[in-house]
Protein backbone atom coordinates (compact mmCIF):
# COMPACT_ATOMS: atom_id res chain seq x y z
CA UNK A 1 0.00 0.00 0.00
CA UNK A 2 1.56 3.44 -0.73
CA UNK A 3 0.33 5.23 1.83
CA UNK A 4 2.17 2.72 4.21
CA UNK A 5 5.75 3.01 2.02
CA UNK A 6 5.70 7.29 2.41
CA UNK A 7 5.53 7.24 5.93
CA UNK A 8 2.40 8.97 5.85
CA UNK A 9 0.35 6.62 7.89
CA UNK A 10 0.11 6.33 11.96
CA UNK A 11 2.41 3.93 13.39
CA UNK A 12 -0.14 2.46 15.69
CA UNK A 13 2.26 0.12 17.73
CA UNK A 14 0.65 -3.15 16.06
CA UNK A 15 3.17 -5.78 14.72
CA UNK A 16 2.03 -4.99 11.07
CA UNK A 17 4.23 -1.92 10.70
CA UNK A 18 7.11 -2.83 8.28
CA UNK A 19 10.65 -1.76 8.10
CA UNK A 20 10.05 0.41 4.84
CA UNK A 21 7.33 2.58 6.53
CA UNK A 22 9.48 2.67 9.72
CA UNK A 23 12.71 4.22 7.29
CA UNK A 24 10.37 6.93 5.78
CA UNK A 25 9.63 10.15 7.09
CA UNK A 26 6.06 12.25 7.90
CA UNK A 27 6.18 15.44 6.11
CA UNK A 28 7.11 17.99 8.68
CA UNK A 29 10.26 15.74 9.17
CA UNK A 30 12.37 18.26 6.84
CA UNK A 31 11.54 21.36 9.42
CA UNK A 32 11.53 18.96 12.65
CA UNK A 33 14.52 20.82 14.22
CA UNK A 34 12.48 24.38 13.75
CA UNK A 35 9.45 22.82 15.36
CA UNK A 36 11.31 21.54 18.32
CA UNK A 37 12.58 25.00 18.84
CA UNK A 38 9.28 26.67 18.52
CA UNK A 39 7.76 24.12 20.89
CA UNK A 40 10.93 24.23 23.80
CA UNK A 41 10.46 28.21 23.31
CA UNK A 42 6.67 27.20 23.86
CA UNK A 43 7.46 25.04 27.24
CA UNK A 44 9.54 28.23 28.39
CA UNK A 45 6.26 29.83 27.90
CA UNK A 46 4.25 27.49 29.99
CA UNK A 47 7.23 27.98 32.91
CA UNK A 48 6.77 31.53 32.95
CA UNK A 49 3.25 31.71 33.30
CA UNK A 50 3.72 29.33 36.44
CA UNK A 51 5.92 31.42 37.62
CA UNK A 52 4.10 34.49 37.08
CA UNK A 53 0.92 32.99 38.92
CA UNK A 54 3.18 31.86 41.89
CA UNK A 55 4.26 35.12 41.95
CA UNK A 56 0.90 36.44 42.02
CA UNK A 57 1.75 39.00 39.19
CA UNK A 58 -1.30 41.33 37.64
CA UNK A 59 -4.05 39.21 35.77
CA UNK A 60 -3.64 40.92 32.57
CA UNK A 61 -0.04 40.65 32.22
CA UNK A 62 -0.74 36.52 32.50
CA UNK A 63 -3.55 36.69 30.14
CA UNK A 64 -1.35 38.74 27.73
CA UNK A 65 1.49 36.04 27.99
CA UNK A 66 -1.43 33.01 27.65
CA UNK A 67 -2.46 34.92 24.17
CA UNK A 68 1.40 34.98 23.33
CA UNK A 69 1.83 31.23 24.19
CA UNK A 70 -1.81 30.16 22.45
CA UNK A 71 -0.65 32.04 19.00
CA UNK A 72 2.60 30.08 19.12
CA UNK A 73 0.95 27.05 19.73
CA UNK A 74 -1.48 27.51 16.86
CA UNK A 75 1.37 28.52 14.56
CA UNK A 76 3.17 25.21 14.97
CA UNK A 77 -0.43 23.97 14.62
CA UNK A 78 -1.07 25.20 11.39
CA UNK A 79 2.60 24.64 10.23
CA UNK A 80 2.01 21.21 11.02
CA UNK A 81 -1.27 21.01 9.29
CA UNK A 82 0.27 22.39 5.79
CA UNK A 83 3.44 19.92 5.83
CA UNK A 84 0.90 17.02 6.24
CA UNK A 85 -1.48 17.87 3.63
CA UNK A 86 1.33 18.94 1.07
CA UNK A 87 2.79 15.79 1.83
CA UNK A 88 0.84 12.91 3.12
CA UNK A 89 -2.69 13.98 1.84
CA UNK A 90 -1.24 14.77 -2.07
CA UNK A 91 0.30 11.52 -2.00
CA UNK A 92 -2.66 9.96 -0.74
CA UNK A 93 -4.41 11.88 -3.19
CA UNK A 94 -2.52 10.32 -6.31
CA UNK A 95 -2.53 7.34 -4.53
CA UNK A 96 -6.38 7.16 -4.73
CA UNK A 97 -8.67 4.75 -3.61
CA UNK A 98 -10.25 4.53 0.07
CA UNK A 99 -6.86 4.90 1.81
CA UNK A 100 -7.16 8.88 -0.06
CA UNK A 101 -10.65 9.00 1.50
CA UNK A 102 -8.87 8.44 4.97
CA UNK A 103 -6.34 11.28 4.57
CA UNK A 104 -9.09 14.20 3.73
CA UNK A 105 -10.94 13.03 6.44
CA UNK A 106 -8.51 12.89 8.95
CA UNK A 107 -7.49 16.17 7.73
CA UNK A 108 -10.97 17.72 7.25
CA UNK A 109 -11.13 16.76 11.39
CA UNK A 110 -7.84 17.94 12.14
CA UNK A 111 -8.64 21.85 10.40
CA UNK A 112 -12.08 21.18 13.30
CA UNK A 113 -10.44 20.83 16.05
CA UNK A 114 -8.02 23.57 14.79
CA UNK A 115 -11.19 25.81 14.26
CA UNK A 116 -12.72 24.85 17.82
CA UNK A 117 -9.74 25.38 19.73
Amino acid sequence: MLLQQTGCSRDDGGDDVDTMEQAQEYGYIGRKEDYLKRLRRIEGQARGLQRMVEEEQYCIDILTQVSAMTKALQSVALGLLEEHMSHCLVQAAAAGGPAAEVKVKEASEAIARLVRS
